[in-house]
C-alpha cells in the first residue's frame, strides 16, 4: 500500500520537493530570525506568558524522531485517506479550512468563544460535510483496514515515553502551571476533559488523520508532514501571539512546527491515534497536573 502511495505521489515530485524545501526553510528561517532579533525564547502555553529556550522544545521532538526510525513500524501501515480523484478535492478543502482557521482566529483576537466556535466550524463541521458529500458521489474505494500484532500496536511506547521524559523531567522540563491551585477539583477535571476533546482530539484528527493523510497521497510522506505541521503551528499565533506578526509566526514555527514534525511522523509511522493523543494531551494537561505535585 505504501508503494502505491509513492507511485501516486511521483506525479507530483516537483511540487512535493518544493513544499518540503520551502517548509523546512520556513522553520530554519524562523529560528534564524529569532536569534538575530534576540528572541531565542518561545511561549509554550496560551495560559500565560512564560517562555523556554526554543531548543528545549527541539531536543525532545528530535529524540522522538530518531527513536521512531529505530522502533519497527506496523507491518503494513494502513492508508486512512481515500484513493482516486476524491482525495485531491478533500485535500484542498481541508487545506483551505486550515488556512481560514489560522487567519480568522487571529483576526478575531484568539479569545473565547471565537476560538472554540471557529474550530468546531472549520475543523469539524466543514470536514464532516465534505466527507458526507464525498461518500454520496464518489466511487473511490475505501481504505483497507487490517489487524496487527500487539508489538506493532504498542511499539510507539518507546518514542512517546522518551518525548514525555525529556519534555517534563530534567533540565529541559517545561515549568509546571499553577492553574490547579486556583480552581476546584470539578472545574479542573471539566477543564482538562474539554481541552482534551476540543484541542488534542479534534486537532489530531483534523491535522494528522485527515489533512496529512490526504496530502501524503498527493505529495508523499515528508512534504505532507511538513505542510500539516506548519498549518497546525500557524493557528497558535491567534492564541499565543503578542501582536508582532513576524515574531509570533517565527515562534510558532520553531515551537509547534517542530513538535508537529514529531506528531506527523508518529502518525505516519504507525497510523495509530493513541500515541499522538498522548503526546498532544500531555502538551495541554501535563504542566497543570505537574503543578499539583
Amino acid at each position: 500500500m505504501r508503494n502505491k502511495t509513492l507511485q501516486r505521489s511521483s506525479r507530483h515530485r516537483a511540487p512535493a520537493l518544493g513544499v518540503l524545501v520551502a517548509g523546512l526553510a520556513v522553520i530554519a528561517g524562523s529560528a534564524v530570525w529569532l536569534v538575530l532579533n534576540g528572541g531565542i525564547d518561545v511561549r509554550y502555553s496560551a495560559d500565560h506568558a512564560g517562555t523556554v529556550p526554543m531548543w528545549h522544545r527541539w531536543i525532545p521532538a528530535l529524540a522522538g524522531l530518531v527513536l521512531l526510525r529505530l522502533v519497527p513500524p506496523r507491518a503494513a501501515p494502513v492508508d486512512d485517506a481515500p484513493t482516486g480523484r476524491g482525495v485531491h478535492v478533500q485535500a484542498v478543502v481541508l487545506l483551505v479550512s486550515a488556512v481560514l482557521f489560522a487567519v480568522t482566529l487571529r483576526l478575531a483576537g484568539g479569545g473565547e468563544p471565537a476560538h472554540t466556535l471557529l474550530k468546531l466550524i472549520l475543523l469539524l463541521a466543514v470536514p464532516a460535510l465534505l466527507f458526507w458529500l464525498s461518500r454520496r458521489s464518489a466511487t473511490d474505494r475505501e481504505p483497507v483496514r487490517e489487524r496487527h500484532a500487539a508489538w506493532h500496536r504498542y511499539g510507539p511506547v518507546v518514542p512517546v515515553a522518551a518525548w514525555l521524559a525529556l519534555t517534563y523531567t530534567g533540565p529541559l522540563a517545561v515549568p509546571p502551571s499553577d492553574y490547579a491551585a486556583g480552581v476546584g477539583l470539578v472545574t479542573l477535571l471539566v477543564t482538562v476533559g474539554v481541552v482534551f476533546v476540543v484541542n488534542s482530539l479534534l486537532e489530531e484528527v483534523f491535522y494528522r488523520r485527515w489533512l496529512q493523510s490526504r496530502w501524503e497521497e498527493i505529495l508523499g510522506l515528508w512534504p505532507a508532514i511538513v505542510l500539516a505541521s506548519l498549518l497546525w503551528a500557524a493557528w497558535h499565533v491567534g492564541i499565543q501571539g503578542t501582536g508582532h506578526l513576524s515574531a509570533d509566526l517565527s515562534s510558532a514555527f520553531v515551537n509547534q512546527g517542530v513538535q508537529g514534525l514529531f506528531l506527523g511522523y508518529l502518525w505516519s509511522r504507525y497510523r495509530l491515534m493513541w500515541p499522538i493523543l498522548v503526546v498532544h494531551g500531555a502538551m495541554n494537561a501535563a504542566p497543570i497536573l505537574l503543578g499539583m505535585l
